[in-house]
């Protein structure tokens, strides 16, 4: 049984959805150490520890990650990260933008720089 199991509904469609996945992934990537891969609509990721898949259609998104004993521990803090990155790439006014940017790296500073635009 999964630790965490999220349902939400997004206003996306499948191509700007699965992007907003990528993004979602690439940043609980760095800050939990993640990788994944696409399988079809669903990304399956994992790490020591970790185990999780994220099923995505036309109009919702599935989220189910199973958390190893160590983890458990974290799974509240773990479970409002996912919630903040759905919150910010899944909402709403995500899907009136064409593509939802994230801070990027930049290569003078070093620093996070809020990208604008689509």
């Amino acid at each position: 049984m999964a630790d965490i199991d999220l349902k939400r509904v997004h206003h996306l469609g499948m191509k700007a959805a699965r992007h907003a996945a990528d993004e979602m992934a690439a940043d609980l990537g760095k800050k939990f150490g993640l990788s994944g891969s696409w399988a079809g609509n669903t990304l399956h990721f994992d790490r020591p520890g970790v185990s999780g898949k994220l099923v995505l259609t036309e109009k919702d998104l599935h989220l189910s990650v199973t958390l190893g004993f160590l983890l458990k521990a974290l799974r509240g803090s773990i479970e409002r990260a996912v919630h903040e990155e759905l919150d910010m790439l899944f909402s709403s006014k995500a899907a009136d933008k064409p593509t939802a940017k994230k801070k990027a790296v930049s290569p003078k500073t070093g620093s996070g720089a809020r990208k604008k635009g689509g």
